[in-house]
């Protein structure tokens, strides 16, 4: 296994890393209790690219809020509830969803679950020049 090298800021200097994601989240069980039902751990950063892996425990929830980058969902166990534009989805192992930038939506744990979050992040000027900010930088 390739072990990803960060700058200060948290990139990676690496151009190439690969994770065991069930591994990955068996490491997540010692955490535990997890504040607010939820662990997340940032497994490849760029400065266009994140790749976040999120464990949530049965009714732990990510309130309201967007990315500002184009996104996707894919759900490694379990199945949470992704809500987005009035539409509930029930995403569950296996399922992948993908979402366009800046879209408002949130995520309910409806049994113990993790799932792959992957964000195609702006470049900075992209980024600047929308109208509101969503998370990082």
């Amino acid at each position: 296994m390739q072990t990803p090298v960060f700058a200060d800021d948290g990139t990676m200097i690496t151009d190439l890393a690969h994770f065991d994601l069930a591994n990955e989240m068996a490491e997540f069980e010692h955490h535990k209790p997890w504040p607010k039902g939820i662990y997340a751990k940032t497994l490849f950063k760029k400065k266009d690219f994140r790749v976040v892996l999120i464990c949530m425990e049965a009714a732990a929830r990510i309130e309201e809020h967007h990315a500002d980058g184009t996104s996707s969902v894919q759900v490694l166990k379990g199945h949470i509830r992704y809500k987005t534009q009035g539409q509930k989805y029930d995403l569950q192992a296996g399922s992948l969803l993908t979402l366009g930038a800046s879209i408002k939506h949130d995520v309910e744990g409806v049994i113990e679950s993790g799932f792959l979050l992957t964000i195609s992040w702006p470049d900075n000027q992209e980024l600047l020049a929308m109208p509101h900010r969503g998370y990082g930088t």
